[in-house]
């Protein structure tokens, strides 16, 4: 690793961008954004979790489902940090960084049995699509409805997948113990 350090640019600082969105207001939306990466990424880290673990008679379906959603968290977290730099900031990156400004508490490291971890997963979902609509509100409030837009969309997938996930943990199912 090199030794010299040129900073393009300190994290946590927000600089004119070229959107024209006035700069008190972009330091909002960058602040509400930067949350959600950190929150996408803790998301991200849990279902990869479950898709490790998942056991059972159901294990190939739930396996690809959970797959399927860690990877739309990971492209929803990917447009979150681009239009972080289009706003003037700079998306949290560092392990340590997304960890402290997350929201949502992540399940520990040990292994659950699949409804545990969907509960676990549910609640998580929950509190990101709370703060998800207040960041559409605040976004739309500051007259950029290009992020609320973008929110709107990744709004949709993210209660797609916790709908999923409710079926899952229904009583009804064919498998027999």
């Amino acid at each position: 690793m090199s030794t010299q350090k040129t900073v393009n640019q300190e994290a946590g600082t927000v600089v004119d961008n070229p959107v024209r969105l006035e700069k008190e207001k972009a330091e909002q939306i960058v602040d509400a954004l930067n949350t959600d990466l950190a929150d996408a990424y803790t998301l991200y880290h849990q279902l990869h979790k479950h898709h490790w673990n998942v056991e059972g008679a159901e294990h190939l379906g739930i396996h690809t489902f959970l797959q399927e959603a860690y990877e739309d968290v990971e492209e929803a977290a990917d447009e979150i940090a681009e239009r972080l730099q289009t706003l003037g900031g700079v998306p949290h990156a560092s392990m340590a960084t997304l960890s402290e400004h997350a929201t949502v508490e992540p399940e520990d490291e040990d292994v659950y049995d699949v409804r545990t971890s969907f509960e676990n997963d549910v609640e998580m979902y929950g509190d990101i699509i709370e703060s998800y609509r207040e960041h559409i509100e605040l976004a739309e409030g500051l007259g950029d409805h290009t992020t609320a837009h973008m929110l709107r969309e990744q709004l949709i997938e993210i209660e797609e997948h916790v709908h999923v996930i409710e079926h899952y943990l229904e009583d009804d199912t064919l498998v027999s113990n």
